[in-house]
């Protein structure tokens, strides 16, 4: 079996990572290369993964130094860069490894191919077909090994050999491919969407995209970002299934950077988050469209100026600049003019902002739709908007390739 490279982030979440850099040497031996990587942790990761490189003449080790949380965005392409081997896994560092987990993978695996694992969760997310909900410990103080890879080599005889299409973490490639795309792209960092870009991405550059239903990992699920601060359950949640949903509150951290990132992502790609029941991506038409709005305010502007390409006000938006700006890796000045600006896009939507309602603005967040649909190259009107459209190119090709220099984001 050829030799593959896990990659394993982490910040200050050292007993989730211990477990998993356990579950690999235990269940899998030393074959395997592990790269781990330290985000200016504050407990005792950066000591514990040095004493293990001592040890372990099959693993590298990273901190990042900055003391400034850059996230998995950023360490997983570091990683993949510091890797030996040619075929690497993104390993989450609250997930426990199985005996067949890289056996069963590989075997799907070509180049042009990602492969995904099957995740085994407690009932800490919604369930959905591309998983299984089954409680083996919330955490790893009580997580029961022995009863997990039991249940795992009963479904790994009920599932032998079968995939499905779609993709999760975690998964596994060749190197050379991931480079060819340009990794995550930073504009995700330090988390949040940067697994649905890289995803949109793949699928954009023609790979296929293939879960296999007889490999497995255990996923505690979100350790160490979006319920880091603990599992305080917020809600009980009763499935159709009969089983409950326990919803952990989220960490503020978490709702914060998620907002942030959804904003970046309606400025990259021009739709919501897309997918299937099965988590393949399902990517819209990105056009290139620019707002003229007549009686603008900051308010407004902060709502609609992510769903396009330019926008057109005829307010002062120099606050609005000066406070966004530190918020996204977008040059605002490119794509926030004055009303009277010359106007270049492909399509130009006109409305006053007075007459905005909850509706009018679901109609805006749903114009790639709408045009992939009903648009026609011409001049028309539609309730409050007038519309005129140049040509219809769209533009989500652009997305696929990234380039940026790892070593910026990592500079003291």
């Amino acid at each position: 079996m050829k030799s593959i490279s896990f990659i394993i982030p982490s910040r200050s979440n050292l007993p989730y990572l211990q477990q998993a850099y356990n579950s690999i040497r235990k269940h899998l031996g030393y074959v395997h290369e592990v790269v781990m990587l330290d985000d200016s942790s504050d407990d005792n990761t950066w000591d514990w993964m040095q004493e293990i490189k001592e040890k372990d003449n099959n693993c590298i080790i990273f901190r990042n130094e900055t003391g400034d949380r850059v996230g998995h965005t950023i360490l997983y392409d570091k990683g993949v860069e510091l890797c030996s081997n040619e075929i690497f896994s993104i390993f989450h560092a609250d997930m426990v490894a199985t005996p067949n987990y890289v056996t069963n993978m590989i075997k799907h695996l070509e180049r042009g191919k990602v492969v995904s694992s099957t995740r085994i969760e407690p009932p800490l997310h919604p369930p959905g077909p591309e998983k299984i909900i089954q409680n083996f410990g919330l955490g790893t103080d009580e997580f029961e090994d022995y009863k997990f890879q039991l249940f795992v080599e009963e479904q790994e005889k009920i599932n032998k050999d079968k995939t499905t299409q779609g993709i999760f973490a975690p998964w596994m490639m060749y190197k050379e491919d991931f480079e060819a795309i340009g990794g995550h792209d930073p504009l995700f960092a330090p988390m949040e969407l940067e697994d649905s870009d890289i995803f949109n991405r793949f699928h954009l550059k023609g790979y296929e995209l293939i879960q296999s239903r007889d490999s497995y990992c255990y996923h505690m699920t979100c350790r160490g970002s979006r319920f880091k601060d603990g599992l305080e359950i917020e809600k009980e949640i009763p499935l159709p299934d009969g089983t409950i949903w326990y919803k952990p509150k989220d960490s503020q951290e978490y709702l914060e950077l998620r907002q942030n990132k959804f904003r970046e992502w309606w400025r990259k790609w021009g739709t919501n988050v897309l997918h299937d029941d099965l988590m393949m991506p399902k990517i819209g038409k990105k056009y290139d469209i620019g707002f003229v709005i007549k009686n603008c305010n900051n308010q407004i502007l902060y709502n609609l100026e992510p769903w396009c390409s330019s926008i057109y006000v005829d307010n002062d938006f120099s606050e609005y600049l000066e406070k966004e700006k530190s918020q996204t890796l977008y040059d605002l000045n490119e794509r926030v003019f004055s009303i009277n600006a010359e106007k270049q896009n492909d399509i130009i939507i006109r409305f006053d902002a007075n007459e905005l309602n909850q509706e009018r603005v679901d109609f805006i967040t749903k114009l790639s739709d709408i045009l992939a649909d009903s648009g026609e190259v011409g001049d028309m009107e539609y309730d409050i908007f007038e519309i005129s459209i140049k040509k219809l190119d769209t533009y989500e090709d652009t997305n696929i390739n990234v380039e940026k220099d790892l070593e910026t984001y990592l500079e003291k």
